[in-house]
Formats: structure tokens, sequence, C-alpha cells
């Protein structure tokens, strides 16, 4: 009989807290996945050879807080709810998401083969608000669609910077998206506002008040009758690739992620992978400190103080994928090396019994060329359109 409740309980479990338990008590064979993976990308997910099965010095995230060993998708289930608390009780507790998330619609132009209205769209509570660019195929739907995060919205549709036109190109080739920029309360400019949980008073680090942004956004998106609510998927470069990690990890209904050389670890031998900064990780009431790397003079604020005391790192939340696919489109942030992060989700992924679910691709400079963004747009078709539902 004890067994018998222990098996409802887990079941119960997995539905409210982890909807891919399904996926994981009965995977698609290693073999099947392999050969399905279009051959333009398979090089994606093969680590270097200098930099296979190493794991560098990260702790393991296969490892309980007690350091007992994750053996089972079972164990997995648990561990996975530890990460997340431990991160929460760091970085603050959402509010409840919006049931019904507002777009307002402001204007809208034929380009190409869809239309681009120009919106706002309730990301939070008290009716606030962010600008956004909502991109509509042509044609009959339910189409794939993806969410593009940025410092404003009129770059991911291509009204600013070259090679960062991703909802352009994605929505040419037959995606919905939805491109919005950075909302009032994260501003990267002083004074941060902070966004509270009416239930915690603690303001929540501005990564996870944009994540849970963009999480809101993925229901509005899956509200609307051109999209599939189960094909959405969040993509950022740089800033917002700090900002479609943290989504994609902390939200685990958006189907698949691309990260565009955000820096997926601390490191403060990298200026620009400066989690440090208070709109970043760094927030803390009645502190200012100057914009460098941490120094015992200029020393660690927030939440990224105790995360490094503690020994914690983002692979912790690069775990939290597991089973779903991620790119990372590294450039001078994220080299080769960052191999020894993603194996740690590689080995979460066997647990569950997937492969082919971390990629990393590479090039020499931070900002995207015309090659790291085909990798990205054929990752995304492969995953978000081709790929049959498993």
């Amino acid at each position: 009989m004890r067994r018998v409740i222990v098996v409802i309980g887990l079941f119960v479990f997995g539905i409210m807290y982890c909807p891919f338990l399904f996926s994981v008590q009965n995977p698609v064979p290693d073999s099947q996945i392999k050969d399905n993976i279009p051959s333009e990308i398979q090089s994606f997910f093969s680590p270097p050879t200098g930099y296979k099965k190493d794991l560098g010095q990260y702790r393991s995230p296969l490892r309980f807080d007690d350091s007992t060993q994750v053996k089972t998708p079972e164990d997995w289930i648990k561990r996975r709810q530890e990460i997340i608390k431990t991160w929460q009780d760091l970085l603050g507790v959402w509010p409840p998401l919006l049931p019904d998330p507002r777009i307002e619609y402001q204007s809208k132009t034929h380009r190409d083969n869809f239309t681009q209205h120009q919106v706002r769209l309730e990301i939070a509570p008290d009716q606030q608000m962010v600008n956004g660019y909502l991109l509509i195929p042509d044609g009959k739907g339910p189409f794939s669609a993806v969410l593009i995060v940025y410092y404003d919205a009129e770059t991911g549709v291509g009204l600013g910077k070259e090679n960062r036109d991703f909802g352009y190109q994605l929505a040419k080739r037959g995606f919905v998206v939805l491109s919005i920029g950075t909302p009032d309360f994260c501003s990267l400019q002083p004074p941060y506002k902070p966004l509270y949980d009416s239930g915690n008073p603690t303001p929540l680090q501005p990564l996870s008040a944009l994540a849970y942004v963009a999480a809101n956004c993925h229901t509005a998106l899956a509200q609307l009758p051109e999209v599939d609510k189960d094909r959405i998927g969040i993509m950022g470069h740089s800033y917002g690739g700090k900002w479609a990690m943290f989504a994609s990890c902390l939200y685990e209904k958006f189907a698949c992620a691309v990260w565009s050389d955000p820096g997926i670890v601390f490191d403060e031998s990298r200026p620009n992978v400066n989690y440090w900064e208070p709109w970043y990780l760094g927030w803390e009431t009645g502190k200012q400190r100057d914009r460098v790397i941490p120094t015992n003079r200029n020393p660690r604020t927030g939440a990224y103080r105790i995360l490094m005391e503690k020994g914690h790192d983002l692979h912790e939340l690069h775990a939290l994928m597991a089973p779903r696919p991620f790119l990372v489109s590294g450039g001078s942030e994220d080299p080769p090396e960052r191999w020894k992060a993603l194996n740690h989700t590689i080995a979460v992924n066997r647990i569950l019994g997937y492969t082919n679910r971390v990629a990393m691709t590479n090039r020499k400079g931070h900002d995207p060329t015309p090659e790291s963004n085909s990798q990205i747009y054929s990752f995304l078709e492969y995953f978000l359109k081709n790929r049959k539902r498993q």
C-alpha cells in the first residue's frame, strides 16, 4: 500500500510541477533522436575532443544538497525542485503569473510575407506594460512562435543594428514572433524600480523579474489563435541572451531556447559577463557599486554575492532545461571551454534518457554573424517546426 501511495504521489507531483515527466518516463531511443537530427546541425551537439566529458570545477547538479546522488528520473524531479527553491530564495519569488495578459494593438504593416503589429503588452501586476512588435505570417496557422528579448523591441524586427534582426528573419520563415524591449521597472539606467511580490516584500533580482516578464509573454503568445502553444521558444543576444537564459530555465513552458553569447557561467575575468551589476543579480537595497569587476574595494553585492560565496553557478540553471533543447550561440564571452559547464546538463539528460538536447556553436567575436544566425534559425526550425512531437 505504501508503494502505491508513493507512486500516486509522484504522479500528482509530476502533473503539478513537472510537465516533462511524461516524456521522461517514455523517452525516444537515443538512436532515433540522433537519426532525426538534420546533418546541418548535428555537429552543434558534440563538444570538441578536448572537452568531451570534462566537467571542470563545477559542482554537479546531480547531487542533492545532502550530497546523495541523483540516479533516476524520479530523483531528478526532486532535485530539480531543490535547485528551483535555492535560486528562488536568493532571487525572489515571482508574483502570480497573469492569467490573460492584455495586448493593445496600435498599428499594423504588411512586410514581405507577414503582418507586423505594433503592440503594447501587459507583463506585470498593476497593468504594467511594455512596447513590442507582433509578427504574424501569412497563411493558415497555428504557427510555431519565438519570443525575442533585447534592449528594445525594434532591433528584433529589423529596425536596429545589423545581424540582430532575429524576429524579422524568423517571421519570414513562418514563425509568429513577439519582440519586446526592457520594461521600465528593469531599466538599465538608475534608479532600478524593483518588481515586488505583494505577498513577499523582497524585490526580485532584475534577471528574475525579466524572466517573469517573459513567462507572461509566453502566456500571451499561447492564447493567440495563430500560435501552437506547445511550440513557443525564446532567444536573445548578449543582454537579451542573459534574459532568455533565465526565462527559459525558470519557466519550463518554453519549448526550447537560444542564448547568443550572454556569458553562460559566472566569470570575473570577463568584464562583459557582468552578472554582478545591479540590473542583473547584484541589486541590494541602499547599495550602489562602481560598474567594474568586483574587487575588495568594490565588493560584490546582492544575490550575486551570496551565490558566489556559496559556490553556485549558472550551470545549475542550465540543468533545469532538461530535457528541453537549447543552443548556446557562443562568441567572445562563450568560447568552447564553456562545454565544461554544459556537460553537466548533458549528464542530466542522460539520466532522463535523452541525447542531442545541449548544443553550442562558436564564433570569434561577440557580435552575431550571418553564419551564426543561420545556425540559430536551423536549430529553431528543427526543434520548433520540423521535429515530430514526442
